[in-house]
Parts: structure tokens; sequence; C-alpha cells
């Protein structure tokens, strides 16, 4: 009788545990407090500003205030002390720097700048790389673009040296001051959100059109890696060491240089990877303000869809680009290898102080060596014969003309996809269907929905997943997006981002799960990865609008080639890295290849995963701003707009606007990191 009393509950509400088990889930409680807590704010919302789209209530208009700002810049640019005796002479001095090194390189000629580049890339890390570089100098040359590539790179040398300058110092203060780290981490974080055209209109304002406006802008854009790799480096040296070495009655100053940035070492020349390919994306967007060179040629062949003459002063950004990345990357590893058949400096020998210590970590383990004032010395000869035989420019009779061809075969392609494919369709329409399948609705949804239901919505992505600080910066930085009068464009640029990243992640996801499961897979889509990731985000704008036309479904595409390398990089290694007693124990209890994969991989990977994500919506939303260019419109075109005209207001509204977003969609898709913190 008891035992039928007390088992009554249990068979009345079978799934009672289950569901209360069900509530107890930090997500599940997390959404039930925003469901009380929306209960009670949206009735009071709705009744003080309505639904619909933000209230003009909670906009704050920034149009007069900026106005005045720009008129004052502009009025006073050419008279007040401040422009005459500080900003005239960075001006001065970044021209008189730039065209320096462009001298220099001039003066070199074709041969002696192809010997210095491939005997440095020798020295580093041996034959095969500097053939490599050897032939893609000259193809510079065959393309026809040995005197942009010559001005590029010379603004590229003054721009890198500044970056690594500002970024080493501001890395080196935020690594040895927890205070600073803390205050340059949100300036850190907007100057890596903020998109590249964002950067130019204020800089415009000051120096100008030209040169210093390029070179400046670059630097902004590219120092921030550099800062926060320095910084990760110094805070991130091994404890152990630096407990030795302060033992030994070391002052602060000596452990820096004889622990800290020898530990770094690895960090620092990443930093200097990742500036060097920032300011060479940088340099090509900045031609739109007078920077010139290879940048300059891309861009008027985007505005005559020039596909021919875009892929002539393409193809060398893509060799610099790679160039630089193999060569700085390789720098970065050859910590303790030497050439083949060569001894480093010091074997054998014992040196002390801080030049021994700093060798016995690697730090000048490829920098000393005695080859490299050989390789100076024959590229000084090889510059010097060039110059005494009259060859310093590239003969004209060894240029090799792609502008034509290319051109042929982009019309055939035109004639033949752009429309009129039977049963397929063409390119044309297949944007137009994407436009009105997928991004019109999109859009119109997010744009239909109240202005509060989108908060909310932001919230109950970031919270659950999250913390509740997580939560309530994105829901600041959404809601700042309404405040700055620009609702309505946010929306339809989210809706183009929200877009491009599901094409993304789906393409990026399946080629992964291929290459992580096929050696040969991975191995033909490497060169393919590289020559994407590397290429400049205007290059891709060119063969997108010859095939697409222009328009949204045009950024959109564009965002997508550019993001994709990324994400498919990301995840490949994620599954590959997966824990190798995890896949035998699921393959000897008979686990299909798909079970293994939605079982084992993907669970063990998501950290990859969500970083992979993470990295596409950034990278798609830094494309999809450019995309304004050719008809994405929305904040990129606002964005366009204020530089094109000198609007200061309508520019940096748009691209105030663009970090808010790019902030809230960062901590939506990263929902470890507060846990991650917390468990630090």
């Amino acid at each position: 009788m008891a035992t039928g009393t007390a088992s009554a509950p249990r068979t009345a509400l079978p799934g009672l545990p289950g569901f209360l088990g069900f509530l107890r889930r930090p997500a599940v409680g997390k959404l039930v407090l925003l469901a009380v807590a929306a209960a009670v704010l949206v009735p009071l919302a709705d009744s003080r500003w309505a639904s619909g789209s933000w209230p003009g209530a909670l906009t704050v208009d920034l149009t007069e205030p900026l106005g005045s700002a720009s008129t004052w810049i502009i009025d006073n640019r050419d008279s007040h002390p401040l422009f005459l005796y500080f900003f005239g002479h960075v001006s001065n001095a970044v021209v008189l720097a730039v065209r320096a090194v462009y001298l220099v390189l001039l003066a070199a000629g074709w041969a002696g700048v192809t010997a210095a580049a491939a005997l440095v890339a020798w020295r580093v890390a041996g034959v095969r790389l500097a053939l490599g570089t050897a032939a893609a100098v000259l193809t510079c040359g065959l393309l026809g673009m040995w005197v942009p590539t010559m001005q590029t790179l010379a603004l590229m040398v003054v721009a890198v040296l500044a970056s690594v300058a500002l970024g080493a110092l501001l890395g080196l203060a935020a690594g040895l001051s927890d205070r600073t780290y803390r205050a340059l981490r949100p300036v850190l974080d907007t100057m890596q959100v903020l998109p590249a055209f964002a950067y130019l209109l204020p800089v415009v304002l000051v120096f100008g059109i030209g040169v210093p406006a390029a070179v400046l802008a670059t630097v902004v854009y590219a120092a921030p890696p550099m800062a926060r790799l320095t910084a990760l480096g110094l805070r991130g040296a091994d404890a152990g060491v630096m407990e030795a070495v302060e033992s030994l009655g070391t002052t602060a100053r000596q452990r820096l240089f004889t622990a800290r940035l020898p530990l770094a070492r690895k960090e620092l020349l990443l930093g200097l990877n990742q500036t060097i390919m920032m300011a060479l994306s940088m340099a090509v967007i900045a031609s739109v303000i007078g920077a010139g060179g290879l940048g300059d040629r891309v861009y008027q062949a985007l505005a005559s869809v020039d596909v021919g003459a875009a892929l002539a002063a393409g193809i060398p950004i893509v060799l610099l680009a790679v160039v630089l990345d193999r060569v700085t990357g390789a720098a970065g590893s050859a910590g303790s290898a030497a050439p083949a058949g060569e001894k480093p400096e010091g074997a054998g020998s014992r040196r002390t102080g801080w030049a021994g210590r700093a060798d016995r970590a690697g730090w000048h383990s490829w920098a000393g060596r005695p080859g490299w004032v050989l390789a100076a010395v024959a590229a000084l000869a090889v510059a010097v014969a060039g110059r005494l035989a009259g060859r310093l420019d590239w003969p004209e009779t060894w240029i090799v003309t792609i502008a034509e061809p290319v051109n042929r075969a982009v019309d055939w392609m035109t004639d033949h996809l752009y429309s009129g494919v039977p049963y397929v369709g063409g390119t044309a329409d297949w944007a137009a269907h994407f436009t009105t399948g997928v991004l019109n609705p999109v859009r119109d949804g997010l744009q239909w929905l109240p202005w509060w239901a989108v908060l909310l919505t932001v919230a109950a992505l970031a919270w659950p997943i999250g913390t509740w600080r997580t939560a309530l910066t994105a829901v600041l930085a959404m809601a700042a997006i309404g405040v700055l009068g620009v609702w309505q464009p946010s929306l339809d640029t989210l809706s183009q981002v929200l877009a491009a990243v599901a094409v993304t992640l789906v393409l990026g996801f399946g080629t992964a799960v291929a290459a992580a499961r096929s050696e040969r897979c991975e191995r033909l889509l490497r060169p393919v990865l590289d020559v994407f990731q590397t290429m400049p985000q205007f290059v891709y704008l060119i063969p997108v609008v010859a095939l697409f036309g222009v328009g949204r479904a045009p950024a959109v595409a564009a965002a997508v080639v550019y993001a994709l390398p990324a994400v498919v990089r990301i995840t490949t290694q994620g599954l590959r890295n997966v824990d190798p007693a995890a896949m035998e124990s699921a393959r000897s209890m008979g686990a299909t290849g798909w079970q293994q994969l939605r079982q084992v991989q993907l669970p063990l990977a998501r950290p990859a995963l969500l970083l992979a994500v993470n990295q596409g919506v950034v990278l798609v939303l830094a494309v999809v701003i450019i995309g304004g260019l050719v008809g994405g419109g929305a904040l990129g075109y606002d964005v366009v707009f204020g530089l094109a005209q000198g609007d200061l207001a309508t520019g940096l509204v748009a691209g105030a606007a663009i970090v808010c977003l790019g902030l809230m969609l960062d901590r939506v898709t990263q929902p470890t990191r507060g846990r991650t913190r917390k468990g630090a």
C-alpha cells in the first residue's frame, strides 16, 4: 500500500522530473528570466515610444557638431599652428621618407631589387623560397607594373616601419601594465572592427589627398595587430623563467631585454607578419585618396570595369602579399635553423650577457650570421652592375600584355554565362534570384521587426551562451546604432552580412570536412586558399562585378569569397586536431565516417568552429562595406559617399554604426569568451 502510494505521483506526471531538469539548465534559466523581464519592460517601452522602427525621441543628431568640426578643419588647415607646426611637419616627414625609399628602389634597378629580395628570402628560408621570390618580383615587371610596384613597395616600407614602431610601443605598455592593457583593449577592438574606408575620411580632412594621408591611414589600420601580439607575447612569458631571472637580482629593464622579449619572439614576428599583410591591404584601398601605385591601377580598372587591367595590377599585389607572408613567416620559424651546410654563429662557443642569452633563445640565430654580409654585398654588386650597364628600368620589350586576352575571355564569359544559359540560367539570373529570394526577405523581415524585438533577439542570442556582460554589450551596441539615427540602413547591412555568413559557413564547413578527411584534397586546396587569403579586398570586386553586375548580390559574393579561406583553414585545423584516442575509440566501436564526424569530431572541435564563425563574420562585414562601391548600398554607401563628398557627419556616423554592428556580431558569435576568462 505504501509502495503504491509512493509511486502514484511519478506515474501521474512521468515527464515532470525531466522537465524540471531541463528548466535547471543555465541557458534555459537565462531565457526564462529574459522572458519575464521582456513581459514587464516591453509594454512600458511600447506605451512610451511605440513599436516599429527606432523611435525618433531616442535619436541623437550628430550632423551639426560633426559638420562644424569638418568646417573648422577645412578653414584652419592652412593657418592654425596645430596644422602648421605639427601636422605639417608630420606630412613633410612622410613625403620625404616615401620619396627616399622610392628613389633607392629606382636606383637599385630591377636587377638589384630582384637580387636583394631573392637573397633575403634565401638567408631566411633557403633556395626554394629564394627562387619563388625572384620569380614573383620578375613577374611584376613582365606584367608592365614595375614602377607601380615600386611605388606601392616604397609606401609599404614606410608604413610598416611606422606601424611596427607604434604597435610595439603600445604592446610594450600593455604587456607590462594591467591598467594600460585594460584601457587599450576596447580601443584595439574598435580599430579592428572599423572598416578601412572609415579611416580615410578624417585623415583626408587633416592631411588632404595624397601620400601622407595614405601612409597615416595605413599606419592606424595596421598597428593594432602588432600591439595585440606584442602584449600577448610579453604577458604570456613563462612564469618559471621569469621567476628564475628575477631571483638573480635583475632589474626590470634587464628582465625585459634578457627574458621577456626573447621569449616573445614568435609573437613579435607573427605581429610583424600580420602588420605587413594589413598594411598591404590598406595601401591598396588608400588608392582612393591618392596613394598611387598598384592600388590606383586597380581602382581605375574598377571604375571602368576593366577586368584585364585589374588582373594585371592585381597579380603583383597577390605576389607581393604571398612573398612577404612567406618570408616573414619563415623568419618566425627560423629561430634555430640554419641553411644547409652552415653552422650557426656561436656554435661551440660560450657567449655571456644579453647577446648570449638572446642568442640561446633564438633571437639572433638567423639575424647575425656572416652570410648576411655576403648577401648584402652580392645584392649591391648586382645593382651596381645594372646601373653601369644602363639597365635600371624594366625593358619595354619584356612586357607581356594580358589585359586584352583577359578582357576577351571575360567578354566570352559574360556573353555565355551572364544570362541565357539553358536550364540553369546565367550569373545575372542567379544574382537576381538571390536578391529577391534571400536578401530582400531577410532585410524586410529585420526592418519589419519592432526595435525592441531586435534588441530582445540580440540578448536572447548572446546571454544564454555567454555572460550578462556579453549580452549587455551586444544590446548596447545595437541600441547605439538606433541612437545614431541609422537603424534602417544598419539592418540592411545586417541582412547582407547574415546571408553572406550563411553561404560562407555552408561552403566553408563542407570544404573543410573534405580537406580534413583527405590529405590530397588539402594539398590541392592549399595554394588556392593561399592566393585568396592574401588577395586584397579591392581585387575581389572586379570579377564579381563582371559576372554578376552591380547590386547587393555582387557585394555578398565578394564577401563570401574573401571570408571563405579563413573559415576553411580554421575548421580544417580544428577537425584535424581532435584527440586521436577519441577517434580510435569511435572506430573501434564500429562508428561510420558520418557518425565519427557528427558525434566525435564536430563536438570536440567546437572552439575552432566558433572561431571560424567569428572570423567569417568579421571578414564578411569588412567586404560588405566595401561593396558600397558596387551598389551594395546601406552603410557601405554612406561611408563611400562621405569619403567622396567630404561629408564627415555621414561617413563617421556610418563608420560608428559599423563598429557597433561588428561589436554586436562579435559578442554573439564568441559565447565562450566570458566563461574562459572566468575560469582562467
